[in-house]
């Protein structure tokens, strides 16, 4: 049975690279951007890990594709290149 929601649009600003895998992890799932954005918030909120091994595995392929060398040690210390 489904959990009915009201969704509103945003204006979120992400870093370039990143949001390409992103696009391409919810198009290998054959889901929306929205959706996938969701399910890894809901997961991670629950202390839980959004991804199995197997996705890790496409995530790391699409990251050298979309040459992302982004980590979570990189999250609280990213800035804008004003060039």
């Amino acid at each position: 049975m489904p959990t009915f929601v009201q969704r509103t649009q945003t204006g979120v600003r992400i870093e370039k690279s990143l949001l390409k895998v992103l696009k391409g992890l919810a198009e290998y799932g054959d889901m929306s951007l929205g959706d996938l954005l969701e399910g890894i918030v809901l997961h991670t909120f629950e202390g839980k890990t959004p991804f199995s091994e197997e996705t890790l595995k496409t995530i790391a392929d699409l990251k050298r594709v979309y040459r992302c060398d982004l980590t979570a040690a990189d999250s609280h210390k990213l800035a804008e290149n004003d060039a």
